[in-house]
């Protein structure tokens, strides 16, 4: 399963995040995001180039809930050049948007409210979004099956999974701070997982004090998910 650095605490790209890259480039992470929101675009736009320039896969993921600013930040996307976009609901929208510039996109299911986003919806509505999203030929979902309000979390992985079928990539976001819990989301059928806050504060290993050694130890468990485990590729 792939893990996806998120260079993000509380829902924000953190302000030193051009630091943060040249300090863990060489850890090994071959899947780093950020968010809209926390650095203006020039960074995000020299974030993105390191990023790619290192041979990772780029992210962005949108924040916003409402139609304007999910579309503005889709804007932003295509202008900086991610490799994949993440979050959002206005699928046709986005869709024009990103024609023709080769981003994947992965819509949120269900009903993303607030900041920090909370996921509404049960597992009917989840894997009926994503039943609709691979009609329209997205790329996959962006699932914040750990911050739902109405369902349990592996329940609405499991929904997605059946919505996506075979051919759509399952990503995970939000609260994913342990090996058990990457091991639970491999055994429902996610393919990938973002974390962020969780590796910047040293949550996913207290005993450890540095972040390279927390992004070691996340690698390591979502390798040890073992082939087995996995539904589909990611990256």
């Amino acid at each position: 399963m792939d893990f996806i650095f998120m260079l993000t605490r509380e829902d924000q790209t953190v302000e030193d995040c051009l630091a943060v890259f040249e300090e863990i480039r060489s850890v090994g992470v071959c899947h780093i995001g950020f968010k809209d929101l926390g650095a203006d675009r020039g960074t995000l736009e020299e974030l993105n180039r390191r990023i790619k320039d290192s041979g990772a896969v780029s992210y962005m993921e949108v924040v916003a809930t409402s139609r304007e600013d999910v579309l503005r930040s889709a804007g932003a996307a295509r202008e900086i050049g991610v490799d994949r976009l993440m979050g959002g609901t206005e699928l046709e929208a986005v869709q024009e948007i990103l024609e023709g510039s080769g981003i994947g996109f992965y819509p949120f299911p269900g009903r993303p409210e607030g900041h920090p986003t909370k996921l509404g919806g049960t597992p009917e509505l989840i894997e009926a979004h994503c039943r609709d999203f691979m009609k329209r030929g997205c790329a996959g979902a962006d699932l914040l099956a750990f911050r739902a309000t109405e369902a349990e979390p592996l329940e609405l992985v499991r929904a997605a999974r059946r919505g996506l079928g075979g051919q759509g990539q399952l990503v995970v976001a939000g609260s994913v701070d342990c090996p058990a819990r990457i091991r639970s989301l491999a055994e429902a059928g996610a393919d990938a997982f973002t974390i962020g806050s969780a590796a910047f504060d040293g949550a996913f290993s207290p005993r450890k004090g540095s972040l390279r050694s927390q992004l070691q130890d996340i690698l390591t468990a979502a390798a040890e998910t073992g082939p087995e485990l996995q539904t589909a590729s990611a990256g």
